[in-house]
């Protein structure tokens, strides 16, 4: 149809009935999914002239453009545009057209005679306007509830199509059809800038062209160079040709088999990012996701989609299940953002396997780049170029899944190779989007209850593999909540550390100083922001008030009674805005809990009980641990109060200031140590809101009801909830204590504290394997370590001073006189560990007891620990 010609105004009308006609017949099959939602967010003014401009014309997606104007109540695209000079005769346009019937060329032009006609012809006035609206139109992208491998071959993607492929794309996908508006563009305001009616239009050609681009982009991922391309071009690069010629020197080989293994290490590394893989994939974990979940929430993810478009996206989620990357993927994809790149380890390279993942945008790297100059210099190339071609990539800072619930350390390699990539090539801002992943049962529970137990972790295989899936479809999980924290720009914290970044010579900002605490911080932000968007499941609360108990069992009324104050608890915490409940009330959660299997009902004449599932005993502290983070100041408070009832304020700082530096660092807490008073003052009003501690006023006291009381029983519960994690500390310092400064090594030390925990948890008959688990005490002795609490001698043996004695006299306060008294008495002794293995002493020796004890660990010349005794 021509613009403004008088002689093509004779046949319009004719032309627009049947354009009507092809709009209906069309829409008897294919159904749109329009965005963004609602479409008042657009705030297009309905006094003002619309001109809608479509990144490629076709026919068929004008009539889809018209359809959805028709049910959103928009003006229509071919009705003629009003302008103050002259009445156009439609009012839409295309920035690109194709000539040919079968074979398409694309028609040579600098812009679209439309947007032309608008800012160069003089057709609106200086005081009027026009809002031009960019319209993209995908067929075969929206979320389809139908499953048909066969409409995944004429999916939408980067390549131009004829009218054949779009007349079977649209009968095959035409019910997957996405429609995305943008925000009006006001002519008005273009021409504000001064520039002359061509450079006018030349910019208004760009921002089109970039808009549909990106949208593009977002919507079914970057036009991707291919693989061996890709690859050849790595290894192409001058860093890579360098780190070559050091392998052949070093291992005395020709230029050319280096070359091969730099090939062979590319090809082991690299994606091969198919969209027809990722369509099909959408389709099958759709039946699979329906198969095994009663639902998928996803929160705030309105908040990450407004500032997604203009950066570069590294997914940073926790890692809690192998069931993560596939669902992080597939919320992605179906909310219309191109899945990720993925970092998989090397593990999951299966034959057959691994090339599907790869397909699926899966890159694999080794668990350990020691010593491996060229596979490290490929690989941080191979990361770069993905950065460069704006391609998203997710990876998981902790390394490997969390077989105890807690967010293990951060493992930054991944991370300083992405900071190392954007300043080689700072052009797209980068964020870090951290993403929560809580699940209500896991579906690799057996396999972590039996590492837990000691079991080594298998190895991958095509047979596990498939009997895993098998049971996995047998079962119901529950509910899955994903949640989108705060994201964290990598601009921000370059110019945190060092406002200047972006000034020095490259060679310089890769062995400048800061890098590495840029590094380190945003690591730690990236797990602070994870638990900051922690949801708080059914399945959590059930387990935080069950393992509180002794038998793992409580009153139904009780529990009903506990779980109320944790629901008006937690909300209350100084976390922010990310965190979100369960919005089930007690009875639905005890009820909720016995329908999963988690928890059993036992009844009895004087009132029920509640109990952990037997088969759920071990299991059950993975899901106490996803809120280690949210209780662990609030149980802290409440442990000071076990065994008094009144505590000064000084004091609950006193005590506070010395534990919270350890929970900190092992559970990521976001309160720097310097607003630790504010935070444990807050904490306070909070109890004290909730009935459970009074303020004396003038004493400056804080005190609990009186033992006995529903109050102190709830209150009781609470600090048993950090419990053994305050244990496991006191057993690190009574191992410490026992054997002296300057006696124990880093693997002594370690392995004294796990025989410590184990035998304890043994003797006190609670199941909770993670209670021992070795790698809580290495990361218990980094923190100490990072505090100054321990250091190291020539002879690489801890020595301490005498601050840990005052950790010790706090123990008192916090512990039971059982409690402590047992870990004394089973904290070994190295060296009459290693005399009774010599046999150096026999049976004859003399038994001791926990005085016995006590004077052996208090014996000898060098400095100890005064341990705390009643």
């Amino acid at each position: 149809m021509d613009i403004v010609s008088a002689s093509w105004a004779t046949w319009r009308q004719p032309y627009l009935w049947w354009l009507q006609l092809l709009r209906k017949i069309m829409h008897l099959w294919v159904k749109t999914t329009v965005l963004p939602q609602p479409l008042t967010d657009l705030h297009i003014d309905p006094k003002i002239p619309v001109c809608y401009v479509l990144e490629n014309h076709a026919l068929s997606s004008l009539l889809i453009l018209e359809q959805v104007c028709r049910q959103h109540n928009l003006p229509s695209p071919l009705q003629p545009l009003p302008l103050e000079q002259q009445q156009l005769l439609r009012s839409h346009g295309s920035l690109s057209r194709f000539r040919g019937i079968i074979i398409r060329h694309k028609e040579l032009r600098r812009s679209s005679r439309m947007l032309t006609a608008l800012v160069t012809g003089n057709l609106v006035s200086e005081h009027a306007d026009v809002q031009i609206v960019p319209v993209t139109v995908l067929v075969g992208r929206a979320p389809d509830q139908e499953v048909s491998l066969t409409k995944v071959l004429f999916s939408e993607n980067w390549d131009v199509g004829g009218r054949i492929r779009r007349f079977f794309s649209l009968i095959i996908n035409g019910r997957a059809t996405m429609v995305q508006l943008a925000e009006p563009i006001l002519l008005s305001e273009l021409r504000s800038e001064g520039l002359d009616a061509q450079r006018t239009l030349r910019k208004l050609t760009r921002i089109l062209r970039s808009h549909f681009r990106n949208t593009r982009a977002a919507a079914i991922g970057p036009d991707r160079s291919h693989r061996r391309t890709l690859i050849d071009s790595i290894v192409a690069r001058d860093v890579v040709q360098q780190a070559i010629a050091s392998y052949a020197q070093k291992y005395e080989v020709e230029l050319e088999q280096a070359e091969n293994e730099a090939l062979t290490y590319a090809r082991e590394i690299a994606a091969n990012y198919s969209y027809t893989m990722i369509r099909a994939s959408e389709l099958a974990l759709r039946w699979f996701w329906n198969r095994i979940y009663r639902g998928i929430d996803v929160h705030h993810f309105r908040e990450f989609q407004d500032i997604a478009s203009s950066h570069e996206i590294i997914y940073v989620p926790c890692h809690r299940s192998h069931i993560d990357y596939l669902l992080l993927s597939f919320i992605l994809y179906e909310r219309g953002f191109v899945p990720p790149h993925i970092a998989a380890g090397i593990n999951l390279n299966l034959p057959i396997l691994g090339s599907f993942l790869r397909r699926g945008g899966a890159f694999f790297l080794r668990r350990s780049f020691r010593n491996q100059v060229l596979y490290t210099t490929v690989f941080n190339e191979y990361v770069s170029a993905l950065l460069a071609k704006g391609v998203h990539i997710e990876y998981f800072i902790e390394g490997t899944r969390s077989r105890t619930g807690r967010l293990l350390p951060p493992k930054v390699g991944m991370l300083a190779m992405t900071i190392r990539a954007y300043l080689q090539n700072p052009e797209r801002p980068v964020m870090f989007q951290p993403v929560h992943i809580g699940y209500e049962a896991l579906v690799e529970g057996k396999s972590y209850d039996h590492e837990l137990r000691g079991s080594g972790k298998r190895k991958e295989s095509w047979r596990d593999l498939i009997i895993g899936v098998i049971g996995i479809l047998r079962k119901n999980y529950g509910q899955v909540n994903v949640s989108f924290g705060e994201p964290i720009l990598l601009t921000q914290m370059l110019e945190k550390h060092h406002e200047d970044w972006n000034e020095a010579p490259l060679e310089q900002q890769m062995k400048q100083q800061w890098l590495n605490p840029v590094i380190d911080d945003t690591a730690w932000n990236i797990m602070a922001n994870i638990n900051a968007a922690t949801h708080v499941n059914p399945v959590n609360l059930l387990a935080i008030c069950l393992l509180a108990t002794r038998q793992n069992a409580l009153d139904e009324q009780d529990l009903r009674q506990l779980l109320a104050v944790y629901q008006r608890l937690l909300p209350q915490l100084p976390y922010g805005e990310r965190i979100s409940m369960t919005t089930k009330t007690p009875d639905e959660i005890i009820a909720y809990g016995i329908e999963l299997g988690i928890i059993e009902l036992r009844e009895h004449s004087l009132g029920n009980i509640i109990k952990v599932h037997k088969s759920q005993r071990v299991l059950i502290s993975y899901f106490r641990n996803n809120l280690a983070h949210l209780i662990a100041v609030p149980s802290l408070i409440a442990s000071c109060f076990l065994h008094t009832q009144k505590v000064s304020i000084s004091r609950l700082h006193q005590i506070c200031r010395l534990v919270y530096p350890l929970l900190r660092r092992e559970l990521f807490l976001p309160w720097p140590e310097s607003q630790l008073e504010k935070i444990i003052d807050h904490h306070l009003l909070i109890f004290r809101r909730l009935g459970l501690l009074r303020k004396i006023d003038r004493e400056h006291i804080y005190q609990r009801a009186s033992g006995g009381s529903k109050e102190a029983w709830l209150l009781r519960l609470i600090a048993h909830a950090l419990l053994q994690t305050l244990e496991r500390i006191y057993i690190t310092f009574a191992v410490l204590g026992k054997n002296g400064s300057g006696k124990l090594n880093r693997v002594d030390l370690e392995k004294l504290c796990q025989q410590s925990a184990e035998r304890l948890s043994i003797l006190h008959q609670f199941e909770a394997p993670e209670f021992s688990d070795r790698t809580l005490f290495k990361q218990l002795i980094d923190q100490m370590l990072e505090m100054g609490l321990l250091q190291r001698n020539d002879e690489n043996r801890f020595v301490f001073g005498d601050q840990l004695d005052q950790l010790n006299t706090d123990a008192k306060l916090i512990l039971s006189k059982e409690i402590r008294h047992s870990i004394l008495q089973l904290a070994p002794n190295k060296q009459l560990l290693e005399a009774l293995a010599a046999g150096a002493l026999t049976a004859a020796t003399p038994e001791s007891g926990p005085a016995g004890d006590d004077q052996a660990a208090n014996s000898g010349t060098h400095k100890e620990v005064n341990t705390v005794d009643d």
